[in-house]
């Protein structure tokens, strides 16, 4: 998906009901007796939150190890994002075979991707085939959300609530669990902003994060899109050769790299293949923890000639995607850099749109790379489409929404879509058939803020997260024990190729459960002071960076309300190593 068509979800998924019978919760083949559970005998070792990537490896891992566990996925079937991001062009950004588990080799060697940045349904169709080549699906419940978790004094409480509307028998139900690991993902929470008289309008609305599984068909409809990200990018010139006329709703105009996508050649794939190992740890010494076979420039954009600067730059936008920016060494640490960057990208942007004010309007004057930089096709071009228009909501913002569509003011002139005025010539009426938001996500803590969980002393995360998500290491939060979170705040995560620093974190989370196994330790918990040095190392390492220098999802200012607090942290190597220094040095900064 850079960010993120099939059935709703059948596909061959084994539907997992939560049942009470008596005493006993049903899961499938398994059967828990919650009436004799005590607090050192849980129901299960280890309860999971989500069944995308993350989830899934560490249920396998999980296994490896020993230990008992449960998934618990609110969706119909596995893939997490992927389950869920099924608009017109979804793919991933990361090249494919690196986008894909490194814990098994027989795994690496029998799948066989088909393109260079693989589409939504491709990627959903591993995520089944590890599911089903790892016999992981007995231990997963599906259609179930986690509502609560409650710290009993040495175990977890877990309440659910299923949403499988064939479940006769359906109702609320918990289990205790000594360890709970968050797997709920960083894109996983939709984002839907909310307009004066929204509830009015008549036609359809869509998000692409919730895309009907079923797909949809705008075959001579008017279509609005609202947003302009990664979501946004993907399914525009799509829909543009779908609808009739396609009006895009622009808050803040996008950074955009193209894709250059492909199929994989037999002779690439198998090269790879028969190196993969070396491939892997090329790529893990990158600080994105992804395209070591193109490593960043030796030299900043201001040390060399203006054209060799362009030269290098050029190179990298024929090749296409996110290691644009590797071009120089110092794209997101120098302003004056970023300012060379960002100028070789607006000038692609105004010669390849041949309208200039919509050139003008579609290029930004931020600092590239603050926000996530995008990759797309054939997005840019879209806008030399004659069903296709633009509108600037800096200079014409939406008013109210009607039952016929949006009225925007400070409209100057008219177009072929305006159908009427509203109260005078600076407000126009704009009829849709349909409306798509792609507005992204409450990135990385919205799904975690979603469940009411209470830690030690009563103390509720959404207390401790009130001034912006407190982590250590991303992955454990001070005052509550035996929980853990997957790719969190204060991890380089999104930063990063996420299922890289995804096995990382799950292969961290089962050595440290395994050695509290060996050493007889029931709870583990971040040590305030550690995770207070920690937050505070996040903070001075962005410091060092431009990423601040805007207002982007990483921030946290997509979402009203949200506290501004940049949440992951820049530079996979370093964080490894320090994770494994920690580890080998007893758990340093917890308290076991």
């Amino acid at each position: 998906m850079s960010s993120l068509c099939s059935n709703h979800g059948h596909c061959g998924f084994c539907y997992i009901t939560v049942v009470r019978i008596g005493n006993n919760v049903r899961m499938g083949a398994a059967s828990i007796n919650t009436a004799s559970s005590t607090p050192s005998s849980p129901d299960v070792d280890v309860a999971i939150v989500g069944a995308g990537f993350a989830g899934l490896y560490m249920l396998h891992r999980a296994r490896q190890t020993g230990f008992t566990a449960r998934v618990f996925e609110r969706g119909g079937g596995v893939g997490g994002t992927w389950y869920w991001n099924r608009y017109p062009g979804a793919r991933c950004d990361v090249p494919s075979l690196e986008y894909s588990y490194q814990f098994s080799d027989e795994l690496q060697q029998e799948w066989e991707w088909s393109e260079k940045y693989a589409t939504q349904p491709e990627i959903l169709r591993y995520a089944e085939h590890v599911a089903d080549r790892f016999n992981l699906r007995r231990d997963i419940s599906f259609n179930t959300t986690v509502t609560s978790l409650q710290w009993n004094g040495d175990v977890w409480r877990v309440a659910t609530q299923s949403s499988d509307d064939t479940d006769q028998h359906r109702q609320g139900v918990a289990l205790t669990a000594r360890f709970v690991v968050l797997a709920t993902g960083c894109l996983s929470s939709a984002n839907i902003p909310r307009f004066p008289d929204d509830h009015l309008f008549a036609g359809r609305t869509y998000h692409t994060g919730a895309w009907p599984h079923e797909g949809v068909d705008f075959t001579g409809q008017r279509v609005a899109v609202f947003g302009t990200g990664s979501s946004g990018i993907q399914s525009i010139p799509l829909i543009a050769k779908q609808a009739a006329h396609l009006t895009v709703m622009q808050r803040t105009p996008a950074y955009s790299i193209p894709a250059r996508n492909q199929q994989l050649s037999p002779e690439y794939v198998a090269d790879i293949k028969a190196n993969y190992a070396e491939f892997r740890r090329k790529n893990s010494l990158t600080r994105a923890a992804l395209g070591g076979d193109t490593p960043t420039g030796p030299h900043g954009a201001c040390e060399v000639s203006e054209d060799e600067r362009r030269a290098a730059l050029e190179a990298r936008w024929q090749k296409g995607g996110l290691l644009f920016l590797g071009a120089f060494n110092d794209a997101l640490t120098n302003p004056e850099s970023n300012r060379l960057i960002a100028d070789f990208v607006r000038d692609k942007i105004r010669s390849t749109v041949h309208d200039p004010d919509t050139a003008r309007k579609l290029t930004p004057d931020s600092i590239i790379g603050c926000k996530r930089l995008c990759v797309d096709t054939e997005y840019y071009d879209t806008f030399n489409r004659p069903n296709v228009s633009l509108i600037d909501l800096r200079e014409q913002p939406v008013e109210r929404f009607t039952a016929k569509g949006i009225v925007v003011q400070n409209a100057a002139g008219t177009s072929h879509d305006e159908s009427s005025t509203s109260g005078s010539s600076r407000r126009v009426e704009h009829e849709f058939d349909s409306i798509v938001f792609a507005t992204g996500f409450d990135a990385m803590t919205g799904a975690i803020s979603k469940i009411d969980i209470t830690g030690r002393d009563g103390r509720t995360l959404s207390d401790a997260w009130s001034a912006g998500p407190v982590n250590y290491l991303g992955l454990s939060v001070h005052g509550f024990p035996n929980l853990f979170t997957i790719t969190g705040p204060g991890s380089p995560s999104v930063l990063t190729n996420m299922i890289v620093s995804i096995q990382h974190h799950v292969e961290w989370i089962a050595d440290c459960i395994s050695w509290m196994k060996v050493n007889h330790s029931p709870t583990i918990e971040a040590d305030a002071d550690a995770q207070d040095r920690w937050v505070q190392h996040v903070n001075t390492v962005a410091g060092m960076t431009l990423y601040q220098s805007c207002s982007s999802w990483y921030l946290g200012t997509n979402v009203p309300g949200k506290p501004r607090v940049f949440m992951p942290l820049p530079g996979f190597p370093a964080y490894a190593q320090t994770c494994a220094d920690i580890a080998h040095d007893g758990y340093r900064g917890f308290h076991t």
